[in-house]
């Protein structure tokens, strides 16, 4: 059987933001069940230009997103809740993957797409999951049946050094390592 390669993407302008966690936490659940994974975390995805669908010219920092995205069997990707929405950040580096609409794969068709948020209430973080799974939908993609999103103000999942420490949201990124390993497409002939 084939190694599965995982990329995760997202994060904030802050190195290390619980979002960038969680997509790294849910990667090495991956990891440890035998995946290769790959991550764009906030400051690569500040690297990257506005995306211009009227331009075909890319950076190579635009370029190695797309190629590791075409690569890849599956995708974690994780945003702050800002304003009951994702980040423009993170929007801009899924606006970029329009690029694939040509690939044999057309976007993220039969992938499983992990999907993570993290905001300070409930209401943006559910709010910003339901516009994700839009996202993944719209691009083909199967978003993982648990989706995390996490109340920044109320759950502190990590300790100051970086480590999951609350129980009940690993075990939820766990889950999603697990759903992501897991999928299977089968096509009918």
């Amino acid at each position: 059987m084939r190694v599965r390669k995982v990329v995760g993407l997202g994060g904030t302008f802050r190195p290390g933001s619980s979002s960038e966690r969680l997509v790294r936490s849910v990667l090495a659940g991956c990891e440890a069940l035998g995946a290769q994974t790959a991550m764009f975390d906030g400051p690569a995805l500040a690297a990257l230009p506005h995306f211009n669908p009227e331009s075909a010219e890319r950076t190579a920092e635009q370029r190695a997103l797309v190629e590791a995205v075409r690569g890849a069997d599956a995708l974690v990707i994780g945003t702050p809740g800002y304003h009951g929405g994702l980040s423009g950040l993170v929007k801009n580096a899924i606006d970029l993957l329009e690029d694939t609409r040509g690939d044999a794969r057309v976007y993220w068709d039969a992938m499983p797409v992990g999907l993570v948020v993290s905001a300070a209430g409930w209401q943006a973080g559910g709010v910003t999951l339901g516009a994700l799974r839009g996202i993944v939908h719209a691009m083909r993609g199967w978003p993982t049946p648990i989706g995390l999103a996490i109340n920044s103000v109320e759950q502190k999942p990590f300790a100051p050094d970086g480590t999951l420490v609350d129980d009940g949201i690993a075990a939820q990124v766990t889950l999603m390592a697990r759903q992501i390993m897991g999928f299977r497409m089968e096509i009918a002939a």
